[in-house]
């Protein structure tokens, strides 16, 4: 049975940026999680989102694909998807997914008005409280990687936005694991869930046996975790941990934000990251493509 993981908690209401900042740091280096509180999306609009995830995914399958993935907006069915993309095996992740990007764009798919009342509403609110609360954190990264607190703003201020909101449903049926082992792509990730156990992560992804530690979910707290571009930038300073998710006893769901650099913002190793004895140890890469690579691994078999 594994152990829980005492992760530490932020509090973004902290007036003490150093303090905080410093725990952020420190948290990052050594687990790649922590939990955010006070983060400023009320805990009346994060129930609205879940019971909207809750009634979507309890549609009929024919309506659900009405929303069939576009632009990598929209729907996932069971199995479609494979997060461990190191695996042979051929079968995909048990749960359903519905992707959402920056409202301004236009691009996302919506259910009619009637069908869902407020629902549009809902997750435009919702993508913009949780944007607001990533943006104060990503300030807290910058200065604790010593870095100018806009750094991560300046770096993306001329690109397209790749920020991605994921509604996630793990159905209550025996699977061995509702989302397989894998790391995010991304810079930050901000993770609410309805409180159903599962999430695992892995500190130690280079060890064999792998150790896999639950992380519980503390009420009206995200769960933040470090994403591959952050971890190119700090040249493996701040972990991208390799996590999973067990299949639930009961129905889980997960609202989860992506936060993630521009399409043409180049991510390379920080200069205060590496030296003679501690060089680069990824060359520099542009966003979106390493992005195009990992989701054709992740469909390549569903194609």
């Amino acid at each position: 049975m594994s152990e829980a993981l005492q992760l530490p908690i932020i509090d973004l209401s902290s007036t003490d940026r150093i303090s905080n900042s410093n725990s952020i740091r420190q948290a990052c280096m050594e687990h790649g999680f922590f939990y955010v509180v006070n983060h400023g999306v009320e805990e009346e609009l994060i129930d609205k989102v879940f019971e909207h995830t809750s009634k979507f995914f309890s549609l009929p399958i024919e309506e659900k694909m009405n929303f069939a993935l576009k632009n990598n907006r929209g729907y996932v069915p069971l199995y479609a998807g494979k997060a461990d993309t190191s695996s042979s095996s051929a079968k995909g992740d048990c749960k359903e997914d519905l992707y959402f990007g920056p409202p301004a764009d236009g691009l996302n798919l919506w259910p009619f008005e009637e069908d869902q009342p407020s629902w549009r509403s809902t997750i435009e609110t919702y993508h913009e409280k949780v944007l607001s609360a990533g943006n104060k954190l990503l300030s807290l990264v910058a200065l604790a990687l010593k870095l100018e607190e806009d750094f991560f703003h300046k770096v993306d201020a001329l690109n397209e936005s790749l920020l991605v909101l994921a509604l996630t449903q793990y159905p209550g049926i025996y699977e061995i694991y509702g989302g397989s082992a894998h790391s995010d792509y991304g810079t930050l990730t901000l993770l609410m869930t309805n409180g159903v156990p599962g999430l695992q992560v892995c500190r130690d992804k280079s060890k064999h046996p792998q150790v896999w530690e639950d992380v519980p979910s503390i009420k009206g707290a995200f769960i933040v975790n470090i994403g591959d571009m952050m971890e190119r930038w700090t040249n493996c300073l701040f972990r991208s941990t390799l996590h999973r998710v067990l299949s639930p006893k009961q129905d889980r769901y997960s609202v989860v934000f992506f936060m993630n650099p521009g399409k043409d913002c180049i991510v390379e190793c920080l200069e205060s990251c590496c030296s003679e004895s501690c060089p680069p140890r990824f060359p520099p890469i542009r966003c979106l493509d390493y992005f195009e690579e990992r989701l054709r691994l992740s469909y390549a078999s569903k194609s």
